[in-house]
């Protein structure tokens, strides 16, 4: 199964355009608020209608504007996982499980039972939403999507509204739930982690335009374009003078480089993951002599903004691992910082 998207839609401020075809039935939209995913997400399940284009899922064209195909949202078989889950707050549990039935008849009571107990939700039956905890809702909202036996997913940042042990328990029970399920899913989201953890193919948006996609792995690991650089999370980006090859001369950082892939002449950039960068004793090739200018404490890592001689305006954001909450993190810094030509990021403006 597969999902292939390309619709325009004209909203105040600026123009939607999606476009992509998905080999693979996990699929994910990473992009800024406001960028347009939830309004691309409306347009597939058919609560928006787009100005122009065609929606196929599955094999199945859901709409098309030159060949007038439109179908009904309950007619697309998707099951729709909003922000806040929207259940409705004055029906119970059973009842909100109920609503998703897409048969002509009333739901049979033993089938709720059994989405009941599949989805941890026995003696919560008679419960509003308003006693359930967040975990209870999200298995409720899930039940009530199931029931429907849809053939795409669609989740709308699923995990936004939550925070800390939560967001982490739920994620885990997402995953073992997208395990069991074999239909296709598209998820949103604005958080990077979420599209590597849970999407195997990744469209990046930004101000309503496709900006790239493929292969989620592939993305992160050579995004191709510097805006797709900065939405997977590199802080860190120089312009680059090309010396031969597999040479560039960062201006920005004041280095010179040797890359492990080609550098083509419409390069315009190099990149690099702050995680990636290592501390070296020695000076050698792709090394550079620094000094820390500000530390930026998280729980579980040391943050550096750091500078180098060559630099002028720019810092590099250097990352590593904390070996303890009372570490202190002038202790034992090495005297230069390598940048591996394996993680460098040759990209294009």
């Amino acid at each position: 199964m597969a999902i292939s998207i390309d619709i325009e839609k004209k909203l105040k401020g600026f123009t939607l355009k999606v476009k992509f075809d998905s080999g693979t039935s996990r699929v994910g939209i990473l992009g800024a608020s406001g960028s347009g995913k939830s309004m691309t997400l409306r347009c597939i399940a058919g609560i928006e209608k787009p100005d122009r284009g065609r929606i196929v899922l599955g094999g199945r064209t859901v709409f098309d504007s030159e060949k007038k195909i439109d179908l009904k949202p309950r007619e697309r078989r998707i099951g729709y996982l909003f922000q806040n889950y929207a259940l409705f707050p004055t029906m119970t549990v059973k009842e909100n499980i109920r609503c998703g039935f897409r048969g002509g008849r009333k739901a049979p009571e033993e089938l709720i039972a059994d989405y009941l107990k599949r989805y941890q939700l026995e003696g919560l039956e008679d419960h509003y939403p308003s006693q359930l905890s967040g975990g209870q809702q999200q298995r409720a909202a899930l039940a009530r999507m199931m029931i429907g036996e849809p053939e795409v997913i669609l989740l709308d940042e699923p995990f936004s509204a939550l925070d800390g042990y939560l967001k982490d328990v739920l994620q885990k029970d997402m995953q073992r739930f997208l395990g069991d399920y074999s239909g296709d899913m598209l998820m949103v989201t604005h958080s990077r982690d979420e599209a590597f953890r849970f999407c195997r193919e990744l469209m990046l948006l930004k101000d309503g335009k496709t900006l790239t996609y493929g292969d989620t792995r592939e993305l992160f690991e050579q995004p191709g374009l510097l805006e797709a650089s900065r939405l997977t999370g590199c802080k860190n980006n120089s312009r680059i003078e090309r010396l031969g090859e597999y040479e560039i001369f960062a201006l920005d950082w004041g280095i010179s480089l040797r890359t492990a892939r080609k550098v083509e002449d419409d390069m315009t950039h190099v990149a690099i993951r702050g995680h990636w960068i290592r501390g070296a004793e020695q000076n050698g090739e792709n090394c550079i002599p620094f000094h820390a200018v500000e530390y930026v404490e998280t729980t579980f890592e040391h943050q550096y903004l750091i500078k180098s001689p060559g630099m002028e305006d720019s810092v590099l954001w250097w990352m590593r691992p904390r070996n303890g909450f009372h570490e202190d993190p002038e202790k034992n810094l090495p005297p230069y910082l390598y940048l591996p030509p394996e993680h460098l990021m040759l990209l294009k403006s």
